[in-house]
């Protein structure tokens, strides 16, 4: 179950309590309704759809709520909860400065795991604004005739370019193909070298 549905609240909850959102707007593996309540914490949601080992991640969770109140927390409930591919479900604070690490001992008390992420790591190196370029397709779907193009050449080829790669599509806008290829996994590139380019490798997944 969501642990943003626990006490009868939830994410969508949450959305009428501000008017404000924060770009890009679509996401790809947040399972409820997303609210970010700052720039800094939509920048999080970015990275989490773009980490490999992230499965799924949830706004607003509040399964820990009890261990806040415990501790007499006055700061915000977790933004997200993520889950990982080793099974882990961790909740996650977009923070401005360092966060308290007595919510994160607090948490590990209860075997949970919870971690505060600062700007500093959320915006280092070119993984944040290639995860906002990509994400901007995010409502996106590459078709079969494209997507099977695609693979077949990269199973052919090993490799190819980003700029090879677009000439392929034939049936939806040709960046917005290739990102959403990207974001669901089926290719791959390295977001992290430099932003992303013409020249940029792409690979089929996994591989």
């Amino acid at each position: 179950m969501n642990p943003s549905l626990k006490r009868g609240r939830s994410a969508s909850d949450a959305v009428h309590e501000t008017h404000r959102r924060f770009r890009p707007y679509g996401t790809v593996r947040c399972s409820n309704p997303s609210y970010f309540r700052s720039q800094l914490a939509r920048d999080l949601g970015c990275l989490l759809d773009v980490d490999d080992d992230v499965v799924a991640w949830c706004c607003r969770p509040y399964r820990l709520d009890d261990v806040l109140i415990e501790i007499g927390w006055k700061g915000p409930p977790p933004d997200f909860m993520a889950t990982y591919v080793d099974g882990r479900d961790v909740y996650l604070h977009a923070v401005e400065g360092e966060g308290d690490p007595e919510v994160t001992e607090a948490a590990a008390c209860c075997r949970m795991w919870h971690r505060f992420a600062t700007p500093t790591e959320i915006r280092a190196g070119h993984r944040l604004h290639n995860a906002q370029d990509l994400l901007r397709y995010a409502n996106y779907q590459a078709p079969l005739g494209d997507r099977i193009r695609l693979l077949a050449a990269l199973e052919q080829e090993g490799t190819a370019t980003v700029a090879e790669c677009l000439t392929i599509f034939r049936e939806v806008a040709p960046m917005a193909g290739l990102s959403s290829l990207i974001l669901n996994r089926f290719v791959t590139v390295d977001l992290d070298a430099e932003l992303i380019a013409p020249h940029t490798t792409v690979r089929i997944f996994g591989r």
